[in-house]
């Protein structure tokens, strides 16, 4: 198990993270709702303006998305560092490693575990364009 003073240090490394990502997300939603795309929206002249408008958004959204996605590593992270179980992959219940740890706090799942999500949803991915 790891030792008191790394957890102490492994949850400010994440509750450090954790508040850039807000700020950031604030700052996001700040420049979403400023004049400058208020104008855009109101200057659109045709169907070109309108596609660039609408990508914009739906990448903006992505953005948020991934955040929120990062956020709630993070929050379960630090919940597990509560519990005493930090490190502990949620699939095999093996230990997460050290070098995977220092460069992913945020980490839930080991190596191998994460690859075998991933591939399977990548498969998943590859299915629905198919269908």
């Amino acid at each position: 198990m790891r030792s008191k003073k790394r957890r102490e240090m492994l949850g400010k490394i994440l509750t450090k993270k954790r508040e850039e990502i807000l700020k950031e997300v604030k700052e996001e939603i700040g420049e979403h709702f400023k004049g400058d795309r208020k104008i855009e929206v109101e200057t659109a002249l045709d169907d070109g303006d309108w596609s660039i408008i609408d990508l914009a958004e739906d990448i903006d959204i992505a953005i948020l998305e991934r955040h929120k996605d990062t956020l709630n590593k993070i929050d379960e992270a630090l919940r597990k560092l509560e519990e005493g179980t930090y490190g502990i992959c949620n699939d095999c219940s093996q230990e997460i490693s050290e070098k995977r740890l220092d460069a992913l706090p945020s980490a839930i799942y080991c190596v191998e575990c994460q690859q075998r999500r991933e591939e399977i949803e990548e498969i998943e991915r590859e299915e629905e364009r198919e269908q």
